[in-house]
């Protein structure tokens, strides 16, 4: 195992940004950005012995300030959508930034993705990043200290561990927004994947991707991935709740949560043979299948077309503060949140 590091680019201040590359013995290497602590490039051999890239991303720091779809960054102190950009707690509402059609809190403005973190090596396999919220930071209560550490292991496998403490009493919930492509980032879409899904339920929204409070079987519908399903065999399905999203862009709620590291998910790219296993501590996913993709230019000047990479992003479900019924996600001040992830790549 060997971790490298090398400059990326320099933000608009004039901060230099670093790439950190974690590598092992089977030719695999993980590539994060101090910039956003983001998850930029996976290196695997497919099936034919071709070296593939299987993340979206870009090749500058001012394509990632400028252009991106949230590709590989950290998301926080809570990701995914809260309704009404507010939250109350205590008694008390806290008014959020609305950056998604001015009436929704998307990624908690996204801060924490397009920030620069700081960077520790803590081991031949391994990578700590941190970074300092402010309190009051697009109106989430309470200082919010974050850490992020990726790890490679000789087993193809990318963990994710994240911790993070508030001065004040507040909501948290962190993933990571990394688009996969298992084919390969150049490679076309991803309708031809297969992917299973640990989850009889998913999590019902209104017209503004907004949960309703419940959630709903997918016996019989166009969300069982509980064997494997071909991505887009029905991804234009006449189902309501795909024509509200334009596709898959849904919590699923892994079955038997308990707080512990358990598998949920398994994708396989057609063309490249790479499999990638997904576990992960907490409650819910978001699988988004890049509906929105509108072919700006990522890695290699390439479009990212519609449906060119997809998201697994661990999570509580969206939002929890407004739905006391879902898992909590409501941290005492001082109290610590922990969560880990992990991908597993083979073929």
């Amino acid at each position: 195992m060997a971790v490298e590091r090398v400059y990326f680019g320099n933000m608009p201040d004039g901060r230099e940004v670093y790439k950190y590359i974690i590598s092992n013995q089977n030719n695999c290497s993980a590539h994060i950005l101090t910039l956003g602590a983001t998850f930029c490039s996976f290196n695997i051999e497919d099936k034919n012995g071709q070296m593939q890239d299987v993340l979206l991303g870009f090749d500058t720091v001012e394509d990632y300030l400028e252009r991106s779809d949230y590709q590989g960054v950290i998301v926080g102190p809570v990701c995914n959508r809260i309704g009404g950009a507010e939250i109350e707690i205590g008694g008390e509402n806290y008014p959020l930034t609305a950056n998604e059609k001015g009436i929704t809190c998307l990624h908690s403005g996204g801060e924490l993705g397009f920030s620069l973190w700081k960077a520790i090596v803590t081991d031949s396999d391994s990578v700590e990043f941190s970074y300092i919220a402010a309190d009051g930071s697009h109106g989430f209560p309470g200082e919010k200290e974050v850490k992020v550490t990726y790890k490679l292991t000789e087993e193809n496998a990318v963990h994710i561990s994240y911790e993070a403490v508030s001065s004040k009493d507040t909501y948290l919930n962190f993933t990571n927004h990394a688009y996969f492509n298992l084919n390969g980032f150049n490679n076309g879409d991803i309708l031809s994947h297969s992917l299973t899904l640990d989850a009889d339920l998913f999590t019902e929204v209104d017209e503004n991707s907004i949960p309703t409070g419940k959630n709903i079987p997918v016996d019989g519908t166009a969300f069982d991935f509980r064997s494997p399903r071909i991505i887009g065999k029905d991804i234009d399905d006449e189902h309501i709740q795909l024509q509200y999203t334009g596709g898959y862009d849904h919590n699923f709620c892994i079955n038997g949560y308990d707080g512990k590291l358990r598998k949920f998910a398994c994708a396989e790219g057609d063309k490249s043979g790479i499999k990638m296993n997904v576990y992960t501590t907490l409650p819910g996913v978001q699988f988004y299948a890049g509906n929105f993709l509108k072919g700006i230019k990522g890695k290699n000047s390439l479009p990212m077309e519609k449906r060119t990479g997809f998201c697994l992003e661990t999570q509580y479900y969206p939002d929890t503060p407004h739905n006391p019924q879902f898992p909590s996600c409501l941290y005492k001040a001082g109290e610590k949140y922990t969560s880990e992830t992990v991908y597993e790549f083979s073929l």
